[in-house]
């Protein structure tokens, strides 16, 4: 790692859909950090997104990425089959790393991620970028300041239609089995379950109830699932990605009161208890990724603890892979 008084140099191995406007101008944006390189194996679109984003080094090989002296950073911003891949040969450099979520399709290789970096004691953080939010930062300040008691219960519900491309039957990575074992769980429960272990503890039970009702792809379409967070408050969840509408509700409940806020729709967060009543809208940045990465440059400059690591989300591969029944113990 250079000196933190210098310019910390990331090179993107993956540069698709989110880091078009949810993570890479946030990188570019940041006090401290510069783009210095992006990877993608076709050069057309590899060629083009460099340009518009002003990138001046671009790789078609993430090795020559990945061992370039100048770059002090690596983003894996690909589909999570291929994360344990990159992440082990960017800690054998011992270059810091931030991974797309999930850390990876299965506890296992998240284990290996996280051990091969935790190893040579090298920054591994993972873009769960909710726990840096203000609006789900509010929500915690509201647990912490006891306004709804003791809390007792988390309930959450997301339910979506099927897409046109689903329908179509159309090849999907984020539904196909050997990218993604749970589908659109994994892809979307993540963040919230995530971000529920933020609000409220590790989870020390988890299990679940996982099929397949659509046929429309090999990845599970329907999950529901209980857990118990180790202060005792219990949680129970559904996903469902075949109903009428589109749901997004999660619902914490105190003996003095509950707070309702949505894991991705833009709603107002709500308090409603004994203490206080309030109603808050707030808004979402423009590059949703921008409060992460920020937090992300103080663990370099200002070592300030940065709430997504790849400890934390290697905790949120264990639910998951406990809710799915792919791990015993």
């Amino acid at each position: 790692m250079r000196d933190s008084v210098k310019a910390v140099n990331w090179g993107f191995i993956g540069c698709g859909s989110v880091t078009e406007i949810k993570s890479g101008p946030a990188y570019q944006q940041t006090p401290g950090f510069k783009v210095y390189a992006v990877m993608r194996r076709d050069i057309t679109k590899l060629k083009d997104y460099a340009t518009r984003h002003n990138i001046e080094n671009i790789y078609t090989d993430a090795d020559e990425l990945i061992n370039d002296p100048n770059i002090d950073a690596i983003y894996i911003a690909t589909p999570p089959d291929t994360h344990k891949y990159y992440a082990l040969k960017v800690a054998e450099v011992g270059k810091a790393c931030c991974i797309e979520k999930p850390l990876s399709p299965s506890y296992k290789d998240s284990l290996s991620i996280y051990e091969a970096f935790e190893k040579l004691n090298t920054p591994l953080f993972v873009s769960y970028y909710r726990r840096s939010l203000p609006r789900f930062l509010k929500v915690k300040d509201w647990i912490r300041d006891g306004f709804i008691g003791e809390i007792r219960h988390i309930s959450t519900h997301l339910s979506k239609p099927a897409s046109e491309k689903d329908l179509s039957k159309a090849y999907n990575w984020r539904t196909d089995t050997q990218v993604a074992p749970g589908g659109y769980f994994d892809d979307l429960a993540s963040h919230g379950l995530d971000l529920f272990v933020f609000l409220l503890g590790n989870i020390v039970e988890a299990t679940g109830i996982a099929t397949n009702q659509q046929k429309l792809y090999s990845a599970k379409d329907a999950v529901t699932a209980t857990w118990l967070h180790k202060n005792g408050i219990t949680g129970v969840g559904t996903w469902n990605f075949g109903c009428s509408h589109h749901s997004d509700t999660v619902t914490i409940y105190g003996n003095k009161g509950t707070i309702e806020f949505s894991v991705f729709h833009e709603k107002p967060i709500v308090l409603k208890s004994d203490k206080k009543n309030e109603t808050l809208f707030i808004e979402n940045p423009k590059h949703i990724q921008q409060f992460h990465v920020e937090n992300m440059g103080d663990s370099f400059t200002n070592f300030k603890k940065h709430p997504s690591t790849g400890k934390t989300a290697l905790h949120t591969s264990w639910v998951m892979d406990k809710i799915l029944g792919t791990l015993n113990s």
